[in-house]
């Protein structure tokens, strides 16, 4: 499984050429790299023109321009394909792939399932993903998450719902191949690794793991860049994101942000400019490198604590909602719902409190 690396922070700040700089310097050190992104204006900034197929650019490697369009169009066919095995006269069979539209919030699903195949492929070592770099990154990143807490809440209803019922004997086998075909270890004999529980569960797993999946902070010392990279951190633990460390690009003062951003290791990156990447690529780090950092959720039976790590917020700007064996912290204009283990299941919150950057919550 390749560890997936992305860059978070304000548009204008070089995320760009800080991905494409990491991704040469992995090449150069013996790992196998793929270079993903969505904007066009990456292959420009490398001066290689990237398509929806993988293209070799230099030895160990690879870039591929994420278009929408065409993996609605590849996803649409493994859907029909699947459809066919099942059903004796399949539905879709004149519908195709090239007459579908992308609806919103398509964009984030089709990408985000494109980086999960092109990481369990197994060939490659590591993708840098070039994405959007800001909230809509992380909500599309906090799918799992958001999906499993539906799910949760809305089974028994639609278990319960006449229309579900009916419809079932046509609905499970479609899903339950859907499921079966994405989950990375499936065991067709066992129904549980097929359901939506434990695919849901893998997702969670899969971003949740720092080996699997991380992101970098990439900001200049101008306030607002700043403040934006301070928001996504802290957005980033609400989903359970890694985030490995800061790139702190040319731009603003000369202000060293280390204090900022504590605990974090701060890299400061030089001004990339013509077709030379050596002196930006001898100081980016290694991103396969480990990293000790705060985890975004620690739970303390002992203590009978809950500590979730929210830097750039502060106790004012967060919300706690306890629901049933849930509780749901709200923080800027993201929401995280946190399923509480048995012993604290149920239990009543005696007290909130910020402290360095954690909000501590006691039962």
């Amino acid at each position: 499984m390749a560890l997936i690396v992305t860059f978070l922070g304000k548009g204008g700040t070089g995320r760009t050429t800080t991905a494409i700089a990491i991704a040469k310097k992995l090449a150069m050190l013996g790992s196998r790299v793929l270079l993903a992104g969505q904007d066009p204006t990456l292959g420009w900034l490398w001066s290689v023109p990237l398509t929806p197929s993988v293209t070799v650019i230099e030895p160990n490697l690879s870039g591929v321009h994420l278009c929408s369009t065409v993996l609605l169009e590849q996803g649409w066919e493994q859907i029909k394909e699947l459809e066919s095995q099942y059903l004796r006269s399949p539905t879709l069979k004149n519908i195709y792939g090239q007459e579908l539209g992308v609806l919103p919030g398509m964009d984030e699903l089709l990408v985000l399932n494109a980086l999960r195949e092109y990481a369990k492929g197994g060939q490659y070592d590591v993708i840098v993903y070039d994405g959007p770099g800001q909230l809509n990154a992380l909500r599309m990143l906090g799918v799992p998450e958001i999906a499993d807490w539906y799910w949760r809440r809305f089974r028994q209803v639609l278990q319960d719902s006449d229309v579900v019922r009916t419809l079932a004997p046509f609905i499970q086998p479609i899903t339950g191949a859907l499921f079966n075909n994405v989950t990375s270890n499936r065991d067709n004999s066992s129904q549980s690794s097929s359901s939506p529980e434990k695919f849901l569960t893998d997702g969670k797993q899969f971003l949740n793991d720092p080996n699997r999946f991380a992101a970098y902070l990439v900001t200049n010392a101008q306030p607002a860049a700043v403040m934006v990279a301070q928001r996504l951190w802290g957005g980033a633990q609400q989903i359970g994101l890694t985030v490995k460390g800061v790139l702190q690009t040319p731009g603003g003062s000369v202000t060293d942000l280390t204090p900022t951003f504590q605990p974090l290791t701060l890299t400061s990156l030089p001004q990339h400019s013509g077709q030379s990447w050596d002196n930006l690529i001898a100081a980016v780090p290694d991103v396969r490198q480990w990293a000790d950092v705060p985890k975004p959720l620690t739970i303390d039976l002992a203590a009978r604590q809950v500590k979730v790590f929210l830097p750039g917020f502060d106790k004012k700007q967060v919300k706690l909602i306890q629901s049933g064996p849930e509780i749901t912290i709200e923080a800027g204009d993201q929401r995280r719902n946190i399923d509480l283990p048995v012993p604290l299941n149920g239990q009543p919150v005696t007290g909130a409190k910020f402290h360095e950057g954690y909000l501590i919550i006691s039962f």
